[in-house]
């Protein structure tokens, strides 16, 4: 898919058209982040790779400390 960058105001954006925000499960004012890869390209994508690889993290100590997160949730 080919997109113009447009004027928007005095910004400068992409226009995205409907069935790319349905597949992605965007709404206005939602945010997509940008990722450099190492061949120049650009990935754009709604979740945050900070905020995903916090989670892993978050959940390999869940899995670690089970038995101490069951206590204290008693």
């Amino acid at each position: 898919m080919k997109l113009e960058v447009k004027r928007v105001g005095n910004s400068t954006g992409l226009i995205l058209p409907k069935d790319i925000l349905g597949k992605l499960n965007l709404a206005q004012g939602d945010w997509l982040y940008v990722t450099e890869n190492t061949d120049g390209s650009v990935r754009l994508s709604p979740y945050d790779p900070a905020f995903e690889k916090g989670m892993k993290i978050a959940e390999k100590a869940m899995k670690t400390y089970r038995n101490a997160l069951a206590e204290l949730a008693k």
